[in-house]
């Protein structure tokens, strides 16, 4: 941070989950910011890759894996995107996007056998808008807008087999135009950081992959682009990519900040191809309360109560949650059940970034977690009830009771998850293979924090490995959908790659089963419009993850 306090300064940044070495233990990649042009001493921060060492301990790989990069990072995203079995790297930040290909290292060298390498330009998946080159006098005096991309996503629109990617943009910004405001907060009007109002909307990116190792930019020609008065409306910050209507195609629903929120939905063109339809005010994804809110990070429940599914969009501080039901799926409409469900007292006084689904203590409903900080480092000063680190939030699920959603203390999930972080991105996995979901959060200015579920409650569970064959459906399956029957009960869930806010869980699919210690059924609807028949397994072994490969 600088006094000039611009705002991507207090944006934050994600972290991701990826087995970069297909060893079968998740890694985690930490996307970091560095100083402005300029400013700062000493080397620049770079990204940051640890290696997950089985033991409960992790190696810093950053520089032996390629990834001693120094960005003005933000968000991540992780898929395979030539179906060679070995995750790609996608990042977004200020100034343009970089992608990383996972490569055989040359002898002597490299993480595990593997090295990334940067194929950004190759690719033409950078984004206008770059840094000056060669540098600037004043980077503060550069009014020349930046391209500034936020969460990302990658998915296969088309169903051709391969992974596409969209990319969020946040705000029309440049260093100049932010210095040059007169921003100012509490008595003595001190500078403050600037709100999205103050900025024009942007556009948001939908690459679509070319099977030859570039992308093309499909964005106005599919539908992605969406104006008002002939000026791009999106201030978008977080995207999730679900299939919502459960008809084969993956819709995007986008969290944008001050501004209504997009749900593109997938449709046949006229034309015969896919193209996307922004219906976000039609089925009341586009305001809560009708009106617009900060909305930050998102992701998509489904099942999280029988027959009905959830989107949950995390808000600005004294906003709560968004939480949209989808009551009678396939039906595209959603209706605003924070109150009833509980959700909306509790979680209105914080500010809610990173966020996301998961089954914590494996009894087979959805619980959800948000991660949460503000933004202004002096906020107390103007508001006293508001403080700039904030502790998580982890809410429970409670079947069929209402409200349906209590508020988790630290007596039953343990003091460190809620003590308090300057909250951003956040992600779950599984690092030591006991079926519980754990969590790392990162914060603005500060350390990440990875903490342990250490599962306390005896319930059984099930993890899915899926794997596409590379052709029909890309090879992580990501967007397969997958129905698992046990204990009379259907649970549903989808796997998609980022979620919440600018970060990406693990892509397995993990199902708690309480006290039941048989699975049914479970129905595997893979990816792509040439699939074929869904995988049906019956019978499977509980307390233990598998590796199903779809069938040739």
């Amino acid at each position: 941070m600088t006094s000039k306090k611009l705002l991507p300064e207090t944006m934050g940044s994600g972290v991701a989950v990826l087995d970069f070495d297909r060893d079968g233990k998740p890694d985690l990649l930490f996307i970091n910011s560095r100083p402005w042009p300029g400013q700062g001493k000493g080397e620049a921060p770079t990204l940051a890759l640890y290696r997950n060492l089985g033991d409960g301990r992790f190696a810093d790989v950053t520089k032996a894996a390629g990834l001693d990069v120094s960005l003005f990072g933000m968000g991540v995203t992780i898929g395979d995107i030539d179906n060679d079995g070995w995750p790609d790297i996608f990042i977004t930040g200020v100034g343009g996007n970089r992608l990383f290909r996972n490569e055989a290292a040359p002898a002597g060298g490299g993480a595990a056998g593997r090295r990334f390498r940067d194929i950004t330009v190759s690719a033409r998946v950078g984004g206008p808008g770059g840094w000056p080159k060669g540098g600037v006098p004043d980077i503060f005096a550069w009014k020349k807008p930046l391209c500034w991309s936020t969460s990302a996503a990658f998915l296969d629109y088309d169903g051709d087999g391969w992974l596409d990617l969209f990319v969020c943009n946040y705000v029309a910004w440049s260093p100049g135009g932010d210095a040059e405001k007169g921003f100012s907060m509490g008595p003595r009007r001190e500078r403050a950081y600037g709100p999205p109002r103050a900025f024009g909307g942007t556009q948001c990116f939908l690459y679509r992959n070319r099977r030859d190792g570039t992308f093309e930019n499909v964005s106005r020609e599919v539908g992605i682009e969406v104006s008002h008065k002939g000026e791009p409306v999106g201030k978008s910050l977080g995207v999730i990519v679900c299939d919502v209507d459960d008809d084969g195609w993956p819709d995007i629903v986008v969290a944008n900040d001050t501004e209504r929120n997009f749900f593109f939905h997938n449709v046949l063109g006229s034309d015969g191809q896919r193209r996307f339809s922004e219906i976000g005010e039609g089925v009341g994804v586009a305001y809560a309360d009708r009106s617009t809110r900060g909305a930050m990070g998102v992701d998509w429940g489904p099942t999280y109560r029988q027959g009905q599914n959830a989107l949950l969009i995390g808000n600005f501080a004294d906003e709560p949650d968004t939480f949209l039901v989808q009551q009678r799926p396939p039906d595209l409409h959603l209706i605003d059940r924070a109150a009833v469900e509980g959700i909306a007292g509790p979680s209105r006084p914080l500010l809610k970034f990173g966020l996301f689904f998961f089954d914590f203590d494996l009894d087979g409903r959805l619980d959800f977690l948000t991660c949460n900080g503000h933004l202004e480092p002096d906020i107390s000063r103007a508001q006293p009830d508001q403080i700039y680190a904030q502790p998580a939030q982890l809410f429970w699920n409670r079947g069929e009771q209402l409200p349906r959603f209590a508020l988790v203390p630290s007596s039953a999930a343990g003091p460190d998850l809620f003590q308090p972080v300057v909250g951003r991105g956040c992600a779950f996995l599984d690092i030591d293979s006991d079926g519980a979901l754990d969590t790392v959060l990162t914060a603005n200015g500060g350390p990440a924090r990875l903490l342990r579920n250490e599962n306390r409650t005896g319930n059984h569970w099930i993890r899915l490995r899926l794997e596409g064959d590379g052709k029909r459906s890309n090879r992580d399956a990501i967007g397969a959908r997958v129905v698992l029957e046990a204990g009379g009960r259907e649970q549903r869930r989808e796997v998609s790659s980022a979620r919440g806010y600018l970060s990406q869980s693990e892509l397995t699919l993990t199902f708690g089963l309480g006290k039941t210690e048989q699975v049914d059924r479970v129905t595997i609807h893979w990816p792509g419009k040439n699939a074929g028949p869904p995988t049906v397994r019956t019978n499977l072994e509980v307390d233990t993850e598998h590796h199903i490969q779809q069938e040739k």
